[in-house]
This record gives C-alpha cells, sequence and structure tokens, in this order.
C-alpha cells in the first residue's frame, strides 16, 4: 500500500515538474527540457508502482507517517534533479537543500544571485512552496477518491498542528475545501499584487511563497526592492495564511460567530500586535519617520511568526531587544491548521494552561481542574501529547544544534538560529544565516542535519523519526 501510494504521488509530481516546462517556453528557455525528462522519468515510475497488486488497503496511523514521510523525501529528491540536469545548481546536495527548503517551506536557500537563474528554475523553486504548503497528500486526497477509509490518517501525519478534523464527515471533501479556501486567497493576493503594480512573474511566485509561508524571492534583494505598498499586502496576507484554516470554514457557513470565538486566532494576533508595538518602538531611532519603523516591524513581525522568511530590512543590525522578539516569534510560530511552521499558537496555549493548572493544583491539591480551549476541556491525551512533542522538539533541536556547532566554527548565534529557523521552517536566521546571507558556506555535514530538520518541522517531527526506528522495518 505504501508503494502503491507513493506512484500516486510520483504520478502528481510528473504534472507538476510541467509547469516549469510550460515558463521555459514562454521565456524560450532550453532548462524546461531539464524539467521535462524528469517528469517523464516520474511518470513511468510512477505508473509500476501503482500496478502493484495489495490486498489490504486500509491506511492507518503507522502507515499514514510512513507513506507522508516516504512522499516528501520521494518529491524533494525528484524536484531537485532538474536543478542538477540544468546545471542550476550543480551540487545535488545544494540542490537537494534548496528543494526540501521549497516543500518544506522554509525559503533557507543556498543561493547567492538568485537573479542570474531561469524563470523556469525560479517558478519551480517558489511553486515548491505552495505544494507543500498546504501539503501533497491532501491535494492528492482532494482531487482523488483513494482507496480505503482511513485517508483521514493520511492528512493528519501531513497537516501541521496538535489536532486536525474533519471540517465534514468525509475526509476529501475537507480536503477539497481546504484547498479552495488555499487557491482563493492564493488567487486574490496574485490580482492585488498586479494592480500594485507588480510584473506578472513577481506576483504569481510572491504569491505561491505568501501563500506556503516559504519566503524564496525571485529578486537577489528578496521583496526590499519593492514598493511599500507591495510589503504591506504580502504581510496581510502571510498573516491571513498562518491562521487556522478552520476559521475560514466557519465564516463561509451558518456558525460566523464560531469564527471569532476560536482562542487561537485571537492570541495570534495579539501576540503580533504586541510585537509590532514593541520592535517598533525599539527601533524608532533608526529611521527617520515612525511610519518606516511600524512599516518594517510589522512586516517582520508577519513574516516571522508566520515563518514566512520575507525579509524587507536586514533585521541583522536591529536592537537586541527587536532580534529577542523575533527569535520569540521563530518558535512560537503560527496557527494549527495553517500553512504556517514552529510550535504553533495552539501548542503554546495548552502548555502554559497546563503549567497553571499544576500551580494551581499545588496550591489546591484537592482541586480537580481541566485545561480549557474555547470553551471546552482539553482532553488529557491531547495536553499529555503536547508536551510530548514539546520534549521531542527540545531534544531533536538540541542535538542539531551540537551537530551544527561541531561541524562549523562560528558563533552560538549563527548555530542556534540555523537550526531555529529550519526546525521551525522560517528561512533565515541572524549572524552568518541572517536575512542578507545564506546557507551556502555551511559544511556538507551541517547541510544535511538541517535538511532533516526542515522535513521534521514540516512533518511535525514524528513521520520522520519514526522511519529512524527499527521496530517499524522489523514488523511484517
Amino acid at each position: 500500500m505504501v508503494f502503491n501510494v507513493l506512484g500516486l504521488v510520483l504520478q502528481f509530481q510528473a504534472v507538476f515538474l510541467l509547469l516549469p516546462c510550460v515558463v521555459s517556453g514562454i521565456y524560450r528557455e532550453h532548462e524546461g527540457f531539464s524539467f521535462l525528462i524528469v517528469a517523464l522519468a516520474c511518470a513511468a515510475a510512477g505508473t509500476l508502482l501503482r500496478r502493484i497488486k495489495t490486498q489490504n488497503k486500509q491506511i492507518y496511523a503507522r502507515e499514514g507517517l510512513v507513506i507522508v514521510a516516504l512522499a516528501w523525501i520521494v518529491l524533494s529528491f525528484t524536484g531537485a534533479v532538474p536543478f542538477v540536469l540544468s546545471r542550476e545548481i550543480p551540487s545535488f546536495t545544494n540542490a537537494f537543500f534548496e528543494t526540501v527548503s521549497g516543500f518544506t517551506t522554509t525559503g533557507a536557500s543556498i543561493l547567492i544571485e538568485v537573479d542570474e537563474m531561469s524563470k523556469c528554475c525560479l517558478f519551480w523553486r517558489s511553486f515548491t512552496h505552495w505544494v507543500g504548503g498546504m501539503g501533497v497528500i491532501v491535494f492528492i486526497v482532494a482531487i482523488l477518491p483513494m482507496t480505503g477509509g482511513q485517508n483521514m490518517h493520511l492528512i493528519r501525519a501531513e497537516s501541521p498542528g496538535p489536532s486536525v478534523g474533519k471540517l465534514v464527515p468525509k475526509a476529501r471533501e475537507s480536503a477539497r475545501i481546504l484547498y479552495i479556501i488555499y487557491l482563493a486567497l492564493t488567487v486574490l493576493q496574485i490580482l492585488l499584487l498586479l494592480a500594485a503594480g507588480m510584473p506578472l512573474f513577481d506576483a504569481v511566485t510572491i504569491a505561491f511563497g505568501s501563500a506556503g509561508t516559504g519566503g524564496f524571492a525571485v529578486r537577489s534583494s528578496g521583496v526590499a526592492s519593492y514598493t511599500p505598498l507591495m510589503q504591506m499586502i504580502i504581510a496581510l496576507f502571510v498573516i491571513l495564511f498562518g491562521i487556522n484554516f478552520n476559521f475560514y470554514f466557519y465564516l463561509r457557513g451558518k456558525h460566523k460567530k464560531d469564527a471569532f470565538k476560536i482562542s487561537e486566532v485571537r492570541w495570534y494576533l495579539t501576540i503580533i500586535a504586541a510585537s509590532v508595538a514593541i520592535i517598533t518602538w525599539n527601533i524608532r531611532g533608526l529611521y527617520q519617520h515612525i511610519g518606516d519603523a511600524l512599516h518594517h516591524a510589522l512586516f517582520q513581525v508577519a513574516s516571522i511568526m508566520t515563518t514566512t522568511g520575507f525579509a524587507s530590512a536586514d533585521f541583522n543590525l536591529w536592537p537586541v531587544l527587536s532580534k529577542s522578539v523575533l527569535i520569540l516569534l521563530m518558535f512560537i510560530g503560527a496557527c494549527a491548521g495553517s500553512t504556517g511552521g514552529g510550535l504553533k499558537v495552539s501548542r503554546v496555549l495548552i502548555l502554559f494552561k497546563s503549567i497553571r493548572k499544576e500551580i494551581e493544583h499545588i496550591i489546591h491539591p484537592r482541586s480537580v481542574r481541566a485545561v480549557m480551549m474555547d470553551g471546552r476541556s482539553v482532553p488529557q491525551e491531547m495536553a499529555d501529547g503536547v508536551k510530548t512533542y514539546l520534549a521531542t522538539y527540545a531534544v531533536l533541536f538540541a542535538v542539531s544544534c551540537v551537530l551544527v556547532a561541531g561541524f562549523e566554527m562560528t558563533d552560538f548565534e549563527t548555530v542556534f538560529t540555523s537550526v531555529a529557523a529550519t526546525i521551525n521552517n522560517i528561512g533565515p536566521g541572524i549572524g552568518g544565516v541572517g536575512p542578507m546571507a545564506n546557507y551556502a558556506w555551511l559544511s556538507l555535514p551541517s547541510k544535511w542535519v538541517l535538511i532533516f530538520d526542515m522535513l521534521a518541522g514540516r512533518l511535525e517531527l514524528y513521520p520522520m523519526l519514526i522511519l529512524l526506528t527499527p521496530e517499524l522495518w522489523r514488523q511484517k
């Protein structure tokens, strides 16, 4: 069953790879042939895997985790090959790093001069953000009625957040609704950017990066060369894509009042507002007008909080307080059920409510209190799951920092934020991996550690970690 679904993933990848071929035809670039070759290979391999007969068509939690982890590795591998064949990125490690960064919507790049790349390769980099933002498995479930009645295990394994439930009774219908909302917001952003005067190619690719909260730009200057109006449109939409998509589902139905009862969304917007106020006050002396300080503070808070990674200014030069706030936002991240990364606001809320519950229990040992979210008690299993997730996250983060520090002769700030920026799917960090730098200078071992971190962070740790479990491969 695993190989059967992977074959389906490869068939969809073949279709995805045809899009940069179209772009190369429009701009008359020979690099498009590399994408065509890989597309044909993916189609052939996918067709062979789909012919594998399977009697047990049920997908359970374990199979869901394995399928999703392997699917993302296969997508990244096949997506990297055109870069190598076209010689746009000759090194496979660098090409794989760039592609993983694209699909996981991290936005960490090894490219120095983005302007020198062909249009079809630039399009592919940004399109991987759009595919990875909502998830390719969710896309497949939305398009095709997959075999077996356990498709929700696939959606849960791929979707970010502590809990992913059905918006409607059928998993396929839930996936379809998510992608309709996703596509509608993307198209709306493209239209607004075009109305603001942005070129069509830039508008499409920037919208892909915003939708997936990825951060790849098509100019070496990032988004700094765009007008303030264009930057504010980008900031607005990355905030919208960082909101729990259940919010939009409620808005479009009969339960509009329920949308504004989601405490995660309220806290998400509150944290953004508070962070913007603090940073604006802290950097006011660096700009001639307070409006400029507010503009850059809002853009960077929106970009970092949603783990998008676009940069309108070099926040590496900002005061320590502002950089500290941005680092804190890297870990908090966006909402569950959004395209953003990080720990997720809901997990942070459950953690603080659990801490408060424990303190109150110490003061009043006989009291019985529950952790409440949105007027309902949080199941103890979910609260324990959040604690376990955070412990696993901390261990992986610490091990990654030690490994990168052992491979690189650099400062702690660079090591710490490079791991934070990749495991939280943000992209730019501080120091040697700041917004005006990149990851090209890192050694090959460090890049592979960060590649694993990007995949683990996007897939909520467990799908990648389960692949390293010997018991999984010994079971029949």
